[in-house]
């Protein structure tokens, strides 16, 4: 009996984990996006932890006119993630197989050639923190920031950051300012209530 018990416990906490690590692969809710499917997430599937869309930080204001007499260019570069082979979508693909070396590989060529790409930073923060790279992955999130301003979603991620290394205090602190900025937000209210489970699980109240 006691042994029945055992594993029933170990296959819950198991299960706990895996759902964790499968909502904080949802980047999917930072700004109003084209799709909901940028990295894999389905709109009927449950909330997810962390949560980064689909964000287009670099310029988009239409290209100038030719002056007269000069051909008009065939066609205006792609916005980066739009090519399934280039490097942020190729990150994207290695994230959601969990191929996270690949995926960091990836988006980090993305922000080294759109350096104010905010999602590539992203992805970039999460593959690190997958990795379990944390001090890059606080490097990356900061360039994030500085593109973004600390939105509720941003802060969110990080706070589930701080949870993934264990740094609960920091965690409590960016999840009550992502909260303050937005009460709503189901994503971290999950990752409030992740925290709360994970830091009772050590005995930190």
């Amino acid at each position: 009996m006691r042994v029945c018990r055992s594993r029933l416990l170990t296959a819950a906490a198991a299960a706990l984990w895996l759902a964790a690590c499968e909502t904080s692969t949802k980047l999917s809710d930072l700004l109003p996006s084209r799709t909901n499917d940028l990295f894999g997430e389905k709109p009927d599937e449950p909330p997810a932890t962390g949560a980064v869309a689909e964000i287009r930080a670099e310029p988009t204001s239409p290209p100038l006119s030719p002056p007269p007499g000069k051909p008009a260019p065939a066609s205006a570069p792609r916005p980066l993630g739009s090519d399934p082979n280039d490097d942020l979508s190729l990150g994207k693909k290695y994230y959601r197989s969990a191929n996270y070396g690949l995926a960091e590989r990836y988006f980090r060529r993305a922000v080294e050639g759109h350096p104010n790409d905010a999602e590539a930073w992203v992805g970039l923060a999460a593959a690190y923190d997958r990795l379990r790279k944390f001090d890059l992955a606080d490097r990356a999130y900061k360039q994030a920031q500085e593109i973004l301003g600390p939105t509720p979603e941003l802060l969110n991620n990080r706070g589930y950051s701080y949870i993934l290394r264990g740094d609960y205090g920091r965690a409590r602190t960016t999840l009550a300012e992502a909260a303050a900025k937005d009460p709503d937000s189901r994503f971290i209210k999950n990752n409030l209530e992740l925290l709360d489970k994970s830091s009772r699980g050590r005995g930190i109240d």
